[in-house]
């Protein structure tokens, strides 16, 4: 039978004076399934990253992750609990990071709150962490303005991991990296997932970057839900012309961008075919 980590049922987010930024979302995400949540800026999707994270209260709707509900105030030792089931690596992990605390004492610092370790184990267990994200103990002692742009969210990875959480939650986590980069990163999450069947809820506007690492996708706009299926079904036939207009913003081999007379922004602008999804 399939293992139901996250359950979120009729979501809805409203803001100020009626701005509604997510309306009647629902979905789930099983044990190892890894969840793409796409669309533009201004779609919603960060705001379901951080309605699952506990960082924005629904007005209305459920959300459940691990068969616990989660609403209400939380003690500090229920904040620990649900860390454990859930984390989150964001978009630019330079902000996320302490810049005055070296890089092991990142990943000690978390340990420290959710394992009962000495100093030595902590240690240790730090290195093996960050080994695991393609780190060395050199970076350990370094500070995040050290690193690059890759090397950071490595560190935010392994952050997020070093809890042993069931769920991952990935808030453009590559949108801010080299090409190169990016596919690094997106290899180091695949196979993290594939040794330890932790679940991802990706967020992301990159269609390109959504095929390679989701089962399944969601696509959002206006902060419904308008096309949803297996990642690559999808993309190979999308039925919503959103979702045909996102794939075709997707940059293709030979990609140059379209002056325009008007003086608007340059536009994407295929010079070669589509690429096989």
């Amino acid at each position: 039978m399939t293992e139901i980590l996250v359950r979120a049922e009729g979501l809805r987010k409203v803001y100020g004076k009626g701005s509604v930024a997510v309306d009647g979302l629902s979905f789930t995400v099983a044990r190892g399934e890894s969840l793409a949540v796409v669309g533009e800026s201004g779609s919603g999707k960060t705001t379901v990253a951080r309605m699952l994270l506990g960082l924005e209260t629904p007005t209305a709707g459920t959300i459940s992750v691990c068969g616990r509900p989660r609403k209400g105030r939380t003690t500090s030792a229920e904040r620990r609990r649900r860390a454990r089931e859930i984390q989150m690596v964001f978009q630019d992990p330079y902000s996320s990071l302490d810049p005055l605390q070296r890089i092991g004492d990142v990943i000690e610092t978390s340990l420290a709150l959710h394992f009962p370790l000495s100093a030595r184990q902590r240690r240790s267990r730090a290195l093996e962490l960050l080994d695991a994200v393609g780190l060395t103990d050199r970076h350990a002692t370094m500070l995040p303005r050290q690193l690059s742009g890759g090397q950071r969210q490595r560190v935010a990875i392994a952050r997020a991991i070093a809890v042993e959480p069931q769920v991952l939650v990935l808030d453009e986590a590559v949108a801010a990296l080299d090409v190169s980069v990016q596919a690094q990163i997106l290899n180091l999450l695949a196979d993290i997932r594939s040794r330890s069947r932790i679940s991802y809820v990706f967020i992301s506007h990159d269609l390109a970057v959504v095929n390679q690492i989701s089962d399944t996708a969601i696509v959002m706009s206006a902060g419904r839900v308008v096309e949803r299926g297996p990642t690559r079904q999808l993309l190979r036939a999308p039925q919503e012309q959103y979702t045909r207009a996102l794939l075709e913003a997707v940059p293709r081999p030979g990609w140059k961008p379209r002056r325009r007379t008007d003086g608007s922004p340059p536009s994407p602008h295929p010079t070669s075919p589509r690429p096989r999804i």
